[in-house]
C-alpha cells in the first residue's frame, strides 16, 4: 500500500504529459517529419521515436551528446527506418525544426490543469515545476498554456545541471521555495524519473497515470482533479492527530 500523504507546503509538477499533452503534440510533429521522410508506418515510427528520444535525451542530460547531436540522432534513427542511408547534419537540423514547429503548434494543456492549479493555490500551497527539458522551450510551453503565473519556480534540467531522477534537482526546487522535501509533493507521469526520483529525494510522490501504466506502492491518480480529494484526505488525517 502507498504511504499516506502529509499536508504539503508545496506541490511540484512535471511538465510534459502531466500539464501539457506532449504525446499528442509530439505525434503531430512526428507525422510532419514522417511526411518529409516518406515514412509510411506511424505505429513503427512512434515506437522508434519514443525509444530513441529516451536514449538520446538521456545522453544529453549526462553530457555525452550536445543538444543538437541528440536531436540529429533522433532524426537519423527515423530516417534509417524510412530507408534513408545518410542525412547530413544541416538536413537533420532542418528536419528537426519542421518537427519542432509542428510540435509547438499543437501545444495544449490537459483540461484538468487549470482547475487543479487554482484549487491548490486557493489552499495557500506554493507551486513549482521540475522538468527534464530545455529552459527556453519549457517556459514557452507554460506561457502558451497561460499557466506561468501559478508557479513560484520552474526548475529545468539544462540550467540545474542535472535531471530527474537525480535527487539534486528535487532538492534544488525545494530550496528555491524554502520548503523541506518532506513537506512537498511531486506529481508526474514517469515512474522512474518522477515517482521514484521524488521518493528518493524525500518528497511525497504522486504518479499521474493518464495512459494506464499503474505502479504498485505509489499513490496514483488518473487526472489532476484527483489531487483535491487527496489533499482533503491528508488534511483530515492531520486534523485527526491534533
Amino acid at each position: 500500500m502507498p504511504q499516506k500523504p502529509t499536508v504539503p507546503t508545496a506541490v511540484f509538477f512535471d511538465l510534459d504529459d502531466t500539464l501539457l499533452n506532449d504525446h499528442a503534440a509530439s505525434s503531430h510533429g512526428l507525422r510532419t517529419l514522417m511526411e518529409r521522410l516518406g515514412h509510411p508506418d506511424f505505429d513503427a515510427a512512434r515506437t522508434l521515436w519514443d525509444i530513441q528520444t529516451d536514449l538520446s535525451f538521456n545522453a544529453y542530460l549526462t553530457g555525452r551528446l550536445t543538444l543538437a547531436e541528440q536531436r540529429r540522432e533522433r532524426v537519423r534513427a527515423l530516417a534509417t527506418q524510412a530507408g534513408h542511408s545518410h542525412i547530413a547534419d544541416q538536413h537533420c537540423d532542418e528536419l528537426y525544426q519542421r518537427y519542432l514547429d509542428a510540435h509547438r503548434a499543437a501545444w495544449q494543456a490537459f483540461d484538468d490543469v487549470a482547475p487543479a492549479l487554482a484549487h491548490l493555490t486557493a489552499h495557500n500551497i506554493r507551486l513549482g515545476v521540475i522538468t527534464n527539458g530545455i529552459q527556453a522551450l519549457q517556459h514557452d510551453k507554460l506561457a502558451t498554456m497561460n499557466i506561468t503565473h501559478h508557479f513560484a519556480t520552474v526548475v529545468c534540467s539544462d540550467t540545474a545541471g542535472t535531471g530527474k531522477p537525480d535527487p539534486r534537482i528535487f532538492h534544488l526546487a525545494c530550496h528555491q521555495l524554502g520548503v523541506a522535501p518532506d513537506k512537498a509533493w511531486h506529481v508526474g507521469d514517469q515512474i522512474r524519473a518522477d515517482a521514484l526520483g521524488a521518493a528518493n529525494a524525500g518528497l511525497y510522490p504522486v504518479l499521474c497515470d493518464r495512459r494506464d501504466n499503474p505502479a504498485a506502492d505509489i499513490t496514483t491518480i488518473r487526472a489532476l482533479n484527483e489531487l483535491a480529494p487527496l489533499l482533503s484526505e491528508a488534511q483530515g488525517a492531520e486534523a485527526g492527530l491534533l
